[in-house]
């Protein structure tokens, strides 16, 4: 199974050149926040894995496509319905010297099914991963799953000797308190290596020279500066300061692409914008109800969904930059998508189904979102604050910086928030067991279904998705539980956002429909 050809043609490829390593080649790049963690285990966000992907690298990996490739695996086999073989590649070192083999390939997915780990649900915690020698790996699973490697792009691997030399042996908890030698430093097998590191300030990357790969890029040093303020990071691309930066504001993708010697990159991202709501308490944390959870309630749902002026949104907040969804997935990803519609705006209609619910003059709530990891991701949240208003719910809004927001929604202390998840598989299955499955968390299951949802009948048809290989009936079953998921109105999807990146004229780069930024497709004339 691939990605489809329609998604192939959003990926938007710049000219790659060849270094020459004539001349050196310094890029300074800028994105609205900093990678939580130098630990790649530690937190399941696109930006982090992506930034860190320029240092580790995974069994497999991604092209500028998104087709899979070999990588640290050269290559993989099925022996039998739940039997996988990989086989790695040789002459590998970590960037500190050590040999690359499977004792670290054991070691890393024995680590990332630890507590702690974010990235967990990228393998079931019952497969087997067992070392046959020194350069094959065998992953055994109770149950066939045709799509088992699919997300290990970003199942990066950790050298073993290090790790337990410097006591990371398991990983930084993003919810607490907790960190390591490895939330600071980085020992990975990838192109670049981590010079220098001030967290929320600047981090310098290196060349690997003894880097496995060809090298495709020209860049002798790359000095990344996360810039929150969206102006702020504007005026040092103009200026000349910085040579790319993303995401662009979308009301100044007019201005960029008008001055000289600047243009900015835009197409569709994967990632679906939805919000999310506390199904699961008798009492929510945040409410002015007390002694019951008005988010239980099917007709309060509703309401909020009818409440949503997506259209609004699309044109003045993200100025056409996005695309409304119906259902928890990118169209590109599911092939019945089209037949979704979502629930008309209608306020008045949202104000009889809080009235019929018992709550004729609404409720207060209070509500999370990040301020510096989508695209106008405060602006969003502030709309739908008083688009709740005009229908008689007072939502309070707690906008913080990601670092904060995702420590708090991620050990679930929250009542109605705004999230955007990609599947890191490209797939339904990736949307079903982490947002759409009845949460689990001794192994797991449904980590990032931070409201509780919870749907016997769906959890069931995303185990038979896992399993299934006719592409037919798969795609039935993956219908069959976005049906239920709509008439339960378990979330609220509003869009996929578009991507905006924006460099200078003297860049070449690659602009993956992932929103995952890699430094060793860089070329800088």
């Amino acid at each position: 199974m691939g990605l489809r050809r329609s998604l192939i043609a959003v990926a938007s490829v710049a000219a790659l050149c060849v270094a020459s390593g004539a001349q050196a080649k310094t890029f300074k790049w800028a994105f609205q926040g900093d990678a939580q963690s130098l630990d790649p285990h530690t937190l399941n966000e696109t930006f982090t894995l992506g930034f860190l992907s320029n240092v580790y690298e995974g069994l497999v990996r991604r092209g500028p496509d998104l087709q899979i490739e070999p990588s640290l695996a050269e290559s993989w086999e099925l022996l039998d319905p739940n039997h996988w073989r990989f086989t790695l590649r040789k002459g590998v070192k970590f960037h500190n010297g050590n040999d690359f083999n499977a004792d670290d390939v054991v070691f890393t997915f024995d680590r990332i099914r630890m507590d702690g780990s974010d990235i967990k649900t990228k393998v079931a915690p019952d497969t087997k991963v067992v070392k046959v020698d020194d350069h094959t790996v065998d992953f055994i699973t109770t149950k066939p799953n045709p799509i088992v490697y699919y997300e290990w792009d970003n199942v990066l691997i950790m050298d073993k000797e290090w790790s337990e030399e410097h006591n990371a042996a398991a990983p930084t908890d993003v919810t607490k308190d907790s960190e390591n030698f490895a939330a600071f430093n980085a020992n990975g097998t990838g192109p670049f290596t981590v010079e220098s590191r001030e967290t929320d300030v600047r981090t310098v990357f290196k060349p690997n020279a003894d880097w496995w790969g060809e090298a495709k890029h020209n860049v002798t040093e790359g000095i990344f500066t996360p810039i929150s303020s969206d102006a702020t990071r504007v005026a040092a691309l103009l200026s000349g300061e910085i040579d790319m930066m993303y995401p662009v504001p979308v009301q100044d993708i007019k201005r960029i692409d008008s001055n000289s010697g600047t243009v900015t990159l835009t197409g569709p991202e994967l990632r679906t914008i939805f919000l999310g709501m506390d199904q699961s308490r008798d009492e929510l944390l945040y409410s002015s109800v007390k002694g019951k959870n008005p988010l239980k309630d099917k007709r309060v749902r509703e309401a909020f969904y009818k409440a949503i002026d997506i259209e609004t949104i699309r044109k003045k907040i993200m100025r056409n930059l996005s695309t409304p969804s119906a259902i928890m997935v990118s169209p590109f990803l599911f092939s019945k998508s089209s037949k979704y519609e979502r629930i008309g705006y209608d306020p008045e209609a949202s104000k009889a189904l809080l009235a019929d619910a018992g709550y004729p003059d609404g409720f207060e709530l209070g509500m999370d979102c990040p301020n510096n990891r989508y695209v106008n991701d405060e602006a969003i949240c502030q709309a739908v604050v008083a688009m709740l208003a005009k229908v008689g719910v007072k939502v309070n809004l707690l906008a913080q910086p990601k670092a904060q927001y995702f420590k708090k929604v991620l050990g679930y202390d929250t009542s109605f928030y705004l999230l955007g998840w990609t599947p890191g598989s490209f797939d339904s299955w990736n949307v079903m067991y982490n947002l759409l499955s009845c949460r689990d968390d001794a192994v797991g299951r449904a980590k990032f279904n931070l409201g509780g949802y919870c749907n016997a009948e769906l959890d069931k048809l995303t185990d038979e998705v896992l399993v299934e290989t006719d592409p037919a009936t798969r795609d039935s079953k993956i219908e069959a539980a976005y049906d239920m998921l709509a008439a339960d109105i378990g979330y609220i999807p509003l869009h996929q956002q578009g991507l905006a990146w924006a460099k200078k004229d003297s860049v070449d780069l690659v602009q993956r429909a992932d929103n995952q930024f890699m430094l060793h497709f860089v070329n800088v004339k």
